[in-house]
């Protein structure tokens, strides 16, 4: 049990104990009070950790890293998840190109290619995803 929750439980104890002395009339302002100073040590505690990782990517930064924070950049889950994407939504134009011009071996040959590019993605396997991975960049981030 750290600090902070020892601080809490020691509130927690003295709230519930000044609503046995004042009575449930009170019990609205007490329980109010009491998450108000919940509140505040959370919101102490999200500045602290937004402060401390701000202070690691500028460190990152200055190390001459790319920024990248929770899978969100390069190589990240949103990336490939957006890579997916617009792979998938370009293969509706695609799929009926090839159906029109070679019916169902061209449909095929068209799918082959959608996989086999997302499948390359997927891998790391092109060029710029080879360059985010020398700059220390992780595949699963």
């Amino acid at each position: 049990m750290t600090a902070r929750d020892h601080e809490l439980k020691k509130d927690l104890a003295a709230t519930l104990e000044t609503r046995k002395e004042l009575g449930p009339e009170y019990e609205a302002e007490l329980v109010d009070a009491f998450l108000e100073k919940v509140d505040r040590k959370l919101d102490a505690a999200i500045d602290r950790r937004v402060r401390r990782q701000s202070a690691e990517v500028q460190m990152a930064v200055a190390r001459g890293a790319r920024p990248h924070l929770d899978g969100h950049g390069p190589g990240g889950f949103g990336e490939r998840f957006g890579f997916a994407a617009v792979s998938l939504v370009l293969a509706i134009p695609l799929s009926a190109i090839a159906v029109v011009n070679a019916q169902l071996p061209g449909l095929l040959v068209a799918w082959a290619g959608i996989v086999g590019v997302n499948a390359l993605n997927v891998a790391g396997l092109f060029p710029w995803q080879r360059r985010n991975k020398q700059d220390g960049a992780s595949d699963w981030e």
